[in-house]
């Protein structure tokens, strides 16, 4: 079974598709058009998902099933607060609307694995009703795994819907930054400034990725490089809560044995120093981590911070431990006191590296 946790197989890059942005200069970048990436809190148009069907991807049958019902569930449990969009080659819609509510749509769009998040379409607005899509020119996690069909997902999103797209050429993915949508971004090096995706310096990078999301300033934390298929992105650590606030998910000691517990007080302590482009510090607030989840190896991911903000709700992840799942939802509760907090079972993303909000993308509304 692949895992996001493992570094598995290599992969052919997929060609991509490019429109230009309508009505703007020739070469300008989104921040130059007044474009950039809002907060997930804003209204969503929708939210996109993807159905994983790849057998070199996931080989074991039984497996991929139940990875394919967690996607259903999901996908129904946000049906009931905002439109969602699974996207599928036709030939998989009669399984999957079987699978899921009334209230999912089905585009016909072919995908490899379930990463919408960092396959996926990513949007940017400019406030006076534009929207566009931005690309991350997703290669796999550093040509880790196949993505012949996810490498043009979000270009064939954006022809779908008849938007401009932004490319500075940046390689990488959604995931692994995070916005507060007023101009600041948090990231680990790990996963950008890596030849795996990006071969020039840390400076071209950093340029790179602020026009990709129309940003001012990027506050770094070193990350991990190889230790798992994504580098360490940072949103199964921490994210923004709202502008001057992150939620970060951490033990109660730092195990100086433990490589991820070592980049995640490292990521704290960084975060905890910094300020965003108003010069303001930037609060943390730490969720706890589950000591007794259902599923004990060592692979599994059982981040509460990856949960994902639709209208008027948070869906979050339960991993079993009765305490700290109370405990995390207690929280989410009071960071976001207007939506409701729904917590599922999808123990077979954890499985596979993930968690909720790598396995979806909203589209703002404007």
């Amino acid at each position: 079974m692949v895992t996001r946790r493992v570094v598995i197989g290599s992969a052919a890059v997929a060609g991509g598709l490019s429109l230009a942005p309508r009505g703007l200069r020739a070469g300008q970048t989104a921040r130059q058009a007044g474009f950039w990436y809002p907060e997930e809190t804003d209204p969503h148009e929708r939210t996109f998902m993807q159905w994983p069907v790849n057998r070199e991807v996931h080989p074991d049958a039984d497996f991929l099933y139940d990875l394919q019902d967690s996607i259903a569930e999901i996908a129904s449990t946000i049906a009931e607060f905002e439109p969602v969009v699974i996207l599928a080659a036709a030939r998989h819609h009669r399984d999957i609307r079987a699978r899921v509510s009334g209230g999912v749509e089905l585009w016909d769009i072919p995908t490899d694995d379930l990463w919408c998040r960092d396959s996926g379409p990513s949007f940017l607005i400019d406030g006076k009703g534009g929207i566009a899509v931005t690309q991350f020119n997703f290669n796999g996690w550093g040509n880790k795994q196949v993505h012949g069909n996810d490498g043009l997902i979000a270009a064939r999103v954006a022809q779908h819907l008849g938007l401009p797209v932004f490319d500075t050429g940046l390689i990488g993915e959604a995931g692994g930054v995070e916005t507060d949508g007023h101009g600041t971004l948090i990231a680990h090096e790990s996963t950008f400034i890596n030849p795996n995706r990006n071969p020039g310096t840390k400076a071209e990078i950093e340029r790179m990725l602020l026009d990709t999301m129309g940003a001012e300033k990027i506050v770094w934390a070193p990350g991990i490089i190889g230790a798992d298929i994504t580098d360490y992105h940072i949103d199964a650590l921490a994210r923004f809560v709202r502008p001057g606030q992150i939620v970060i998910q951490m033990g109660e000691e730092m195990d100086p044995d433990d490589p991820w517990s070592v980049a995640a007080f490292k990521t704290h302590d960084i975060l905890a120093a910094a300020t965003d482009t108003k010069g303001h510090r930037l609060e943390l607030v730490v969720l706890p981590e589950p000591w007794e989840p259902r599923v004990q190896t060592p692979d599994f991911v059982s981040s509460y911070v990856n949960y994902y903000i639709c209208n008027g709700a948070v869906i979050a992840a339960e991993f079993g431990d009765q305490d700290a799942d109370e405990q995390a939802a207690a929280i989410l509760a009071d960071l976001y006191p207007d939506r409701e907090i729904v917590m599922l079972n999808i123990d077979p993303l954890g499985e596979v590296g993930g968690g909720i909000h790598c396995a979806m993308h909203e589209q703002p509304k404007v």
